[in-house]
């Protein structure tokens, strides 16, 4: 082989290198891109669950401060009628 000959297969070798590298990146950064957003879909699917549970756990607090009202109300009318 002649020395232009190295040369065209050194240039081959090294542009094959240079694509195989840019594709491996883009394809790393794209799977970065898509899991981090994966994750952020989660945080918020948690933030809502999270924001619900305490509008539930409210919700439950007023009930049972009204049905402690309601009793109080009725031990004063049992007391009042024994």
């Amino acid at each position: 082989m002649s020395d232009n000959d190295w040369q065209e297969l050194a240039g081959v070798i090294g542009i094959f290198v240079l694509i195989t590298t840019v594709l491996t990146v883009a394809i790393w950064q794209l799977a970065v891109t898509w899991r981090a957003k994966a994750a952020l879909a989660r945080e918020e699917t948690y933030r809502r669950l999270a924001e619900r549970a305490v509008t539930s756990q409210e919700e439950t607090q007023r009930q049972l401060a009204e049905l402690r009202g309601r009793m109080d109300g009725l031990e004063r009318i049992l007391k009042d009628v024994e």
